[in-house]
Parts: structure tokens; C-alpha cells; sequence
């Protein structure tokens, strides 16, 4: 009696699985930083945005008054 055995089409070594697990962490971590960047700077723009708001306003109700 002849048997057979089923083959594995694809032998991955550990160095793929290590490669692609690396790759994955980087892709996800650039995106962290990346989106922890722009809150920053989002929150600096909007400091700077209501710091103008006052400032107009300021210079308006004083000529008003004069």
C-alpha cells in the first residue's frame, strides 16, 4: 500500500515572520507619532488662532469707547 502524504506549499522561516512582525510595529508607531504630531501642532494653532481673537477684540471695544 502506497500513502501520501500531503506537502506544505509554503515553508515560511522564523526570519518572515520576524521581518513582517517589525515592519507591522514600525508602520504603527510611525502613525502614533505621526498623529501625536498633529495634535500638537493643532493645539498650537488654535492657542494662537484665540490669542488673535482676543487681541482684535481688545483693540476694537477699546476705540469704541474713546
Amino acid at each position: 500500500m502506497i500513502t501520501k502524504e500531503k506537502q506544505r506549499n509554503q515553508v515560511k522561516s522564523k526570519f518572515y515572520y520576524i521581518f513582517w512582525g517589525v515592519a507591522t510595529v514600525s508602520v504603527v508607531l510611525g502613525q502614533v507619532y505621526v498623529g501625536s504630531g498633529y495634535r500638537v501642532f493643532a493645539n498650537s494653532l488654535l492657542r494662537i488662532f484665540d490669542a488673535i481673537e482676543v487681541e482684535v477684540g481688545r483693540d476694537y471695544n477699546r476705540e469704541r469707547f474713546y
